[in-house]
């Protein structure tokens, strides 16, 4: 069992630890100070009792393990902090020393008692929750707005080079860049196949400068709220290299690039409050907590499963104060910071959705409409290069005249794309080479366009 346990932790290579740590980009004497390794209980900002609780339920779990794998595990430095821990532990006669070496007291293996698989248990009870210890409310929220005091600033060369491979108008590009510096909204609209998500995307991908240290969880009035997530939190290296290296710093953060958030219709108003678990006994952050520092999307706006209004009134105190209020099932209400840039994207009339009092409350607002005929042949063109498929003139202007001029139909960013490949799935059935003539190319319009379209 133990080795099982010993499986799952970070391992620290002998011979790294002198290895001096990343810049973490820390202009603010504060915010070093705020990230310094704790070295004693007082120092971690989490009561001596939680920290005893967790160590034992560690143990537990493990069977047998030596004392710097339950510091390892719970992110905390052995002397100071877990040997004391595990020195009370012992005097209780919850765990036992059962070997190791006399001159090295971390190296001690320790192995739970009856008396304390007993306490164990009773402790799973009321919490579940084994693994890096938390760090304090007041020390996550003192972090979030000096990391955002310090956000460093997009520039034209950096939406430039995001934007590369989307073709939109000087306008556009021009205002991308100010409203991801505001760090607070931005609304795309226009009708559908232009991109919007695209953009919101690009931004994502190449627009959110830094990094941010995430903890794993939350400590506040004895409930644990989980934040960290794989699924969104992504370090800028990995974990296991980050513990290696970070010699003087806190290891219960992580450093990682800017989270990004996206939702579509899917999203509730559950999603944005704490998520209670029966079986493990605490919480799960919520979306907007876990895109603290980075971009939620709440892509497909106007057709989530509940009204627009009840989403937007759940927003407006954040939107306008910076500030997301909380509430555990015991009723204690708390603030968060709300550093996100909210980007909602929506194909419907953003009026007929909210009230103006809401859209003077978004910072920016972006319309993005269908390319004209000049941007529209520069994506098509663009497309046959990624799909390797030679461009045709003539056959284009045979496009354009048959299928849009004749047609009455609207241009959308999303054609080329959509078309090439209808195109490319007739050329494989047909046995033939995919490439731009009248014939394929009339077949997948036919094939992708509807009277709807």
């Amino acid at each position: 069992m133990a080795d099982a346990y010993r499986q799952k932790l970070p391992r620290l290579v002998t011979g790294t630890l002198q290895r001096q740590p990343p810049s973490l980009d820390l202009v603010d004497a504060s915010l070093q100070q705020l990230l310094q390794e704790p070295r004693t209980i007082e120092a971690t900002r989490i009561p001596r009792e939680f920290l005893t609780s967790l160590a034992l339920k560690t143990i537990y779990f493990a069977g047998t393990v030596e004392g710097w794998l339950v510091a390892q595990a719970m992110r905390l430095s052995f002397a100071g902090i877990i040997e004391p821990v595990l020195q009370e532990l012992k005097l209780q006669h919850l765990i036992e020393v059962t070997g190791g070496n006399n001159l090295n007291r971390a190296s001690y293996t320790y192995a739970i008692t009856d008396k304390g698989s007993l306490r164990a248990r009773e402790l799973l009870e009321r919490n579940r929750y084994v693994g890096p210890c938390p760090v304090s409310l007041e020390h996550y929220v003192t972090l979030i707005r000096l990391q955002a005091k310090h956000r460093p600033q997009v520039r034209e060369a950096d939406v430039r080079a995001a934007l590369r491979d989307l073709i939109l108008s000087q306008d556009v590009i021009d205002r991308v860049g100010p409203a991801v510096n505001s760090f607070k909204s931005m609304f795309l609209y226009g009708p559908p196949g232009n991109g919007k998500t695209s953009i919101a995307k690009a931004i994502a991908q190449g627009m959110l400068p830094g990094n941010i240290m995430i903890p794993h969880s939350i400590f506040e009035s004895g409930q644990i709220i989980r934040l960290y997530d794989p699924e969104t939190h992504r370090p800028v290296e990995p974990e296991e290299e980050q513990l290696a290296q970070s010699n003087g710093l806190d290891k219960r953060w992580v450093r990682c690039n800017p989270p990004v958030v996206i939702t579509g219709g899917e999203l509730t108003l559950d999603d944005l409050d704490l998520a209670w678990s029966d079986s493990n006994r605490y919480y799960e952050a919520p979306l907007q907590l876990k895109a603290n520092g980075g971009m939620f999307l709440v892509d497909d706006f106007g057709r989530q499963q509940m009204e627009p209004k009840d989403l937007l009134n759940r927003w407006i105190v954040p939107l306008e104060e910076r500030l997301d209020f909380l509430t555990f099932h015991t009723g204690k209400k708390f603030a968060i910071p709300f550093e996100t840039l909210i980007v909602f994207s929506t194909n419907l009339d953003p009026e007929a959705l909210v009230d103006e009092a809401f859209l003077r409350r978004i910072r920016h607002k972006l319309g993005i409409f269908n390319p004209t005929e000049e941007q529209y042949y520069q994506i098509f063109v663009g497309m046959c290069k990624q799909k390797g498929i030679k461009f045709d003139k003539d056959t284009f202007v045979y496009l354009m005249r048959e299928y849009y001029r004749n047609t009455g139909r609207h241009l959308k960013a999303c054609h080329p794309r959509d078309l090439l490949e209808q195109l490319g799935d007739f050329a494989v059935y047909r046995d033939v080479k995919a490439e731009m003539n009248n014939d394929l190319i009339g077949i997948a319009a036919r094939s992708y366009f509807s009277d709807l379209m």
